[in-house]
């Protein structure tokens, strides 16, 4: 499906702003900004490198201010926002048209009779930004004219750069800008262009999306290099942003590059489809180019080629729970196993106490291991792995990992996570930590504390026990006792059914006894393979969920009467996260509940309903991408960010569970 905009969303500040591009380089390295070229983001810029990749994201070049000399007048094409909320110069009025061509934004701007497009990319597995334009149209001299705005900060961060001087030095073809001795050093070059250096600060960028988040909104850039160079019509310019010494300068070149990894994307996902393409078969194409950008490198001593899971850009990096629920749509859905292998081995490496690590931190310390359900999804996305491709190497290398997984959970690990001997569920959490994926966090304050026993877990621990289970028997390994434990926690799951209300607790056993919250974390009972519910049971649990809680973007962590619903995510840090799983719209669980319509109901086509609203949002915030949460109240804004890995893998997975009902329906 075509992403693409005129005047009507280009020409309007408030709209264009609003609409977010990314292009990723698949080793944790970014670029990004709103399609009106305006900063709003500590987190947009044109390089925000991996420096300890997918780690060490550092923001190198925030942007270039281009501006054009046609005939005898000057037309700015970039926008600025400054701290006193003045908009100078206004760029956006000269752009005439914008699309997302496969994963590469391009803009096309009108000067007068003049028509200039502009792409921007990354290269593949490097820190290198192509900034390419090319002259459609002229019928006089045309001059570009562009300040590189630079920086060397933390992505997190905000700079202030009064007496920070850096060190620009020209170089053959471009120059080379250093922060300072140990940073590493920006190059900046063109094989068609002039570049001089410069040392001038700009002050107070006003960042309009921080300001809403409640934080800092104020940044400083370095203006240090003026680029310039005359165009005749067809011919192109390639500025090259990078922390190689020697990259690819030929632009045409490095776009072939680019359109050829993106072909090859598309083409193995095509393999992997059951059924011949239908109508909106652009739309999982769209996931299955967006899947990309979340796989990133995470090397090893012991696995050199390791990958991993960006959970959402701009700003996660690779979450233990995130990566595993995304690993099925983002890697075995777009046909690519060996992918999930690495992202499986990866995990299994750092498992301590029976846990698969929740976070790897941005500065590279130790993982942390504060999750009860991540190491169980582990186990989920073994199981599908293994459906896909019956890798039993795979299976006699990890069991002993997966064995020591349960026999941790039977005896007790951290945080209190333990099996209670009186009725074979399990329990977990303590005071002061968030434990399950409803995980907010304010100081001392932990929003949805949810000790005890959660429904979701052990839907989680009752599946963990029965994949083991056929795993040891596919390997031939006992499996008897795994069967026995599994048995005892399908008998005792009934405790969680509430025959007043129709559907499940959310949690038993809590500091205040069972919790009746109507939270959207029982459809995980119908959704994942093994169902400890009866059929009449998850029946009741998919109509409650879809009565209560579904929206067009996804399912509310709350139900609009409880007490604690807050239907907008909004205000402050401490405001956004007392939110966060209290009513806001997780987009995420829309595949999950398709997924368990499809086992009650198995109406593909109505199925497809509940997906379809999120075609539309994949132009209307993080272009091509699908966003992580949605305000609970109607019009469902997206908040968060932008492009989320697990929303676009559940409603990819969705879609595809949907199109294998259909081809098995009409076989």
């Amino acid at each position: 499906m075509s992403i693409n905009f005129g005047r009507e969303i280009c020409g309007q500040l408030e709209l264009a702003e609003g609409r977010e591009w990314l292009v990723t380089n698949g080793i944790g390295g970014y670029a990004a900004g709103t399609i009106a070229g305006l900063l709003t983001r500590c987190y947009h810029g044109l390089l925000v490198a991996a420096l300890d990749p997918p780690l060490g994201r550092t923001l190198l070049l925030a942007k270039l201010d281009d501006v054009v000399l046609y005939g005898d007048r000057y037309y700015p094409l970039h926008t600025n926002r400054w701290a006193d909320g003045a908009i100078g110069p206004h760029g956006y009025r000269q752009l005439e048209y914008f699309e997302l061509d496969g994963a590469v934004p391009v803009w096309q701007y009108a000067c007068a009779d003049a028509l200039l497009e502009k792409r921007i990319w990354m290269q593949p597995g490097a820190n290198t930004t192509y900034i390419h334009y090319q002259l459609l149209r002229a019928t006089q001299p045309f001059s570009l004219s562009m300040k590189a705005l630079v920086n060397y900060r933390d992505y997190h961060s905000r700079t202030q750069g009064q007496g920070w001087q850096m060190t620009i030095a020209p170089v053959d073809q471009g120059v080379l800008i250093s922060a300072y001795p140990e940073a590493v050093p920006l190059i900046l070059m063109s094989e068609q262009a002039e570049l001089t250096p410069n040392h001038d600060w700009y002050y107070g960028f006003d960042l309009a999306a921080e300001r809403e988040r409640g934080l800092s909104d104020r940044d400083d850039h370095l203006h240090a290099a003026t680029i310039q160079a005359s165009l005749n019509i067809g011919e192109t310019l390639t500025i090259v942003a990078s922390t190689d010494p020697k990259p690819l300068l030929q632009g045409d070149a490095a776009l072939k590059v680019r359109r050829t990894y993106d072909q090859k994307l598309i083409g193995l996902w095509r393999s992997n489809r059951p059924v011949e393409p239908r109508e909106n078969s652009e739309f999982p194409c769209r996931l299955a180019i967006a899947a990309d950008q979340f796989i990133v490198n995470r090397a090893s001593p012991e696995d050199p080629s390791g990958k991993t899971i960006i959970a959402g850009y701009p700003w996660f990096s690779d979450w233990g729970r995130d990566t595993m629920i995304s690993l099925p749509g983002l890697t075995l859905e777009t046909g690519r196993p060996e992918i999930a292998r690495s992202i499986l081995r990866t995990f299994a490496r750092h498992v301590d106490q029976g846990m698969i690590p929740n976070r790897f931190p941005d500065a590279g310390e130790t993982p942390e291991y504060n999750t009860v359900d991540a190491t169980l999804w582990y186990f989920n996305a073994l199981s599908v792995y293994y459906d896909a491709t019956e890798d039993n190497d795979l299976i006699h290398e990890l069991f002993p990992v997966l064995a020591d997984i349960i026999d941790w959970h039977c005896r007790g690990t951290r945080f209190n996570i333990h099996l209670d001997s009186a009725d074979g569920l399990l329990y977990a959490g303590e005071a002061g930590v968030q434990l399950t994926w409803m995980d907010a966090k304010v100081g001392n304050w932990v929003v949805t504390p949810r000790i005890g026993k959660p429904v979701e877990v052990n839907a989680l621990w009752y599946n963990a026990l029965r994949t083991i289970a056929k795993l040891a028997r596919r390997i031939g390994k006992p499996h008897q006792e795994y069967e026995a434990i599994a048995d005892r926690a399908l008998a005792r799951f009934s405790r969680f059914w509430n025959d007043d209300l129709g559907y499940c607790y959310d949690v038993l056993d809590g500091v205040e006894g069972d919790d009746a919250a109507l939270r959207p974390n029982q459809i995980f009972a119908v959704s994942l393979p093994d169902s400890p519910l009866a059929p009449v049971q998850q029946k009741a649990v998919v109509d409650t969920c879809g009565r209560a809680l579904l929206t067009s973007h996804g399912l509310r962590s709350l139900a609009v009467g409880h007490p604690q619903y807050q239907g907008k995510y909004i205000g402050s840090p401490l405001q956004r996260d007392g939110a966060y799983h209290q009513g806001t719209v997780w987009g995420w669980l829309l595949g999950p509940f398709v997924q368990a319509h499809l086992r009650v109901y198995g109406n593909p086509q109505v199925a497809r309903g509940f997906l379809e609203p999120m075609m539309n949002h994949l132009a209307a915030h993080g272009l091509g991408s699908l966003s992580e949460i949605f305000d609970g109240d109607a019009p469902f804004i997206p908040r968060g960010c932008f492009a989320q890995a697990w929303t676009v893998a559940e409603v990819l997975r969705a879609w595809m569970a949907i199109e294998h009902l259909d081809a098995k329906l009409k076989a």
